[in-house]
């Protein structure tokens, strides 16, 4: 075994070699750059961003491969829409008359069973008030895969005998249904003339009006788009005024309620200037009523 030797004393005189604390130029540039905020921003989102990008770019460059990947996406689509729980298999129609519900079958163009995601329920709403006897739909899907449509169907309360035919219409004037046989809907009064259908609030009104003598009630006529006549049977007419026609009427009724007016042999009753309403007589003649607003009249003898 060899005795340690003890070192030179050179080694113990050498001294150690000093290192600069200081970084270097390009350390304390690089340093100073990443405290930059957006720096750091780039490297920690921008980087990852970019090399994502043109990988995803890359390995779509391919067309074969984009076609497989839209293929895998629309068989998965498909799956999912097809699934027993989306799926539509019978239509309810509510609210409707029979006639009405066939042609909501027959024009909605969508074949049961079919996915709910394939049915555009707006769409579809658009065109069921399309008819004209309907004024309002809701659809909405029901559970168990059924179409659920309710209907509010517009109620025909007049009808309007035009060049096109005889039609039903509404309160607002809509186009219900066109009727070939007027006895068919007897209990709905008759109107006439060109614009007729644009005014029938207020036909209604003069109708309402006239209650006392609607057994003798033909119908209204509207006369140059502006004023209406009434027409009663024995070929009698009562001309309205084309301001405040209601309130001619129901002078009229008073009148005849009174004096039994409209019993006469009179063929027509001109209201249409208020202050000097006439009458014309089945023999052509033509008397004054004075003092109409009294309910008196002046008529010759025959």
């Amino acid at each position: 075994m060899q005795p340690l030797r003890a070192p030179a004393r050179s080694d113990y005189s050498r001294p150690a070699p000093l290192r600069d604390p200081a970084p270097s130029r390009l350390a304390y540039r690089a340093e100073r750059l990443w405290l930059t905020p957006m720096f750091r921003a780039a490297m920690r989102i921008g980087l990852p961003v970019v090399l994502v990008a043109g990988l995803v770019v890359g390995y779509l460059a391919d067309g074969d491969r984009r076609a497989a990947i839209g293929q895998t996406v629309a068989d998965l689509r498909k799956q999912i829409e097809e699934r027993p729980e989306f799926m539509v298999s019978l239509m309810a129609i509510d609210g409707a008359s029979v006639p009405v519900a066939g042609a909501i079958r027959d024009m909605l163009p969508v074949e049961l069973p079919a996915s709910s995601f394939a049915l555009d329920l707006e769409a579809m709403r658009a065109a069921i008030e399309q008819i004209d006897a309907v004024a309002d739909a809701e659809l909405h899907i029901r559970p168990g895969g059924i179409l659920q449509v309710t209907v509010k169907e517009r109620q025909p309360v007049i009808l309007w005998r035009s060049a096109s035919g005889l039609q039903m219409l509404d309160k607002t004037g809509h186009r219900v249904a066109n009727l070939r046989d007027r006895s068919a809907r007897a209990d709905l009064p008759v109107i006439a003339g060109e614009g007729a259908d644009a005014m029938v609030a207020e036909a209604l009104a003069i109708i309402h009006a006239a209650r006392p003598i609607h057994f003798r009630v033909r119908g209204l006529v509207r006369m140059g788009e502006r004023r209406w006549d009434i027409v009663l049977d024995r070929d009698q007419r009562i001309m309205l005024p084309e301001a405040d026609p209601v309130s001619a009427i129901e002078r009229i009724i008073a009148l005849d309620q009174a004096e039994d007016m409209l019993g006469r042999d009179i063929a027509t009753i001109d209201l249409r200037n208020e202050h000097r309403p006439t009458i014309r007589l089945l023999g052509g003649r033509v008397a004054a009523l004075e003092n109409f607003n009294g309910f008196q009249t002046k008529v010759p003898s025959q």
